[in-house]
């Protein structure tokens, strides 16, 4: 079997054609630079620049992929959660292309997409525990099969990424902020401040990152009024380590109190290297084989809609 994946749940305009040996036959992804201006996604620009870019995207796809849109088997796109505007322009493509060709359409959840992202670099069986963590959502989930998900925890507040997004943006760094915390914090001394780590007895798998969000914020004020010097990789780096520690500390709680020995990371802070390092050692530490799939696959790609 050979699928069409299409992607535009947010700023990425994206098409993947998979194989149902979960080979990615042909690619090609468009992210959106409109948006660093004003430092996050604007839904209507990103509704907008999907409906400009998605025809030369699914075609490029194609091209790379060396067949015709005959060939394909069926047709997915990514159908929510998401920017509702940009979502509708996805399934609107994929509805259309369906029709025409007379193949079959398949929504696809946006976040099934993600947690079957470590099947396209590894052969990790089920079930796995998952860290689903992204601009939008914070999640550990027990994968069980396709479309069988067990939620264990969630965020409270802000997810890792917007958390991310808001310190760079308090730091002056710009848009996307992920990755520029990420090679800020390199720089810095991730022990320099000891901002707060929110753990929750009663709900021991949830997050909470509005708190060391605030506590960036305190400690910049506190700064300018007493005269004292701002080190910007030293809080970015004490951020990070602050979020990174509270996310492997649950994945871990969870791998462990559920007797799971595979655990997987997804979503676009999954790409972040302090999170990786930190993963990886965690689970050799306790016996757990962890699976993180290639950096590109971990934010938005059609390649995990097509594989869902």
């Amino acid at each position: 079997m050979i699928v069409l994946g299409i992607e535009s749940s947010c700023d990425e305009t994206a098409a993947a054609i998979v194989s149902d040996k979960r080979e990615i036959l042909g690619e090609s992804l468009l992210s959106q630079e409109e948006h660093k201006a004003f430092g996050g996604v604007v839904p209507e620009i990103a509704a907008r620049s999907h409906l400009e870019h998605i025809d030369e995207i699914i075609e490029l796809c194609v091209k790379r992929a060396g067949i015709k849109l005959e060939d394909v088997d069926a047709i997915a796109a990514s159908s929510g959660p998401g920017l509702i505007g940009g979502v509708v322009v996805g399934v609107m493509a994929a509805k259309a292309l369906a029709l025409a060709l007379n193949k079959p359409f398949v929504a696809v959840n946006h976040l099934e997409g993600h947690a079957l992202a470590a099947r396209l670099t590894s052969d990790v069986c089920y079930p796995y525990l998952l860290l689903l963590v992204s601009g939008g959502h914070c999640q550990i989930l027990v994968v069980k099969d396709v479309s069988e998900y067990e939620r264990l925890g969630t965020t409270i507040d802000d997810a890792a990424g917007e958390a991310f997004d808001k310190v760079a943006k308090m730091l002056g760094l710009g848009y996307p902020g992920g990755p520029k915390i990420d090679k800020l914090a390199k720089e810095g001394n991730p022990h320099a401040i000891d901002f707060p780590r929110a753990h929750m007895e009663d709900a021991p798998y949830d997050f909470s990152f509005s708190g060391v969000k605030s506590a960036v914020l305190n400690h910049l004020n506190k700064c300018r009024m007493t005269g004292e010097p701002i080190v910007e990789a030293d809080i970015a780096a004490s951020f990070q380590q602050a979020v990174v520690d509270v996310l492997v500390d649950n994945a871990i709680r969870a791998a462990k109190d559920y007797h799971m020995d595979r655990l997987a990371i997804a979503g676009g802070v999954a790409s972040n290297g302090a999170l990786r390092a930190a993963m990886e050692a965690a689970c050799e530490k306790e016996g757990i084989r962890f699976y993180r799939p290639s950096p590109i696959f971990c934010t938005d790609n059609a390649a995990m809609i097509g594989v869902a």
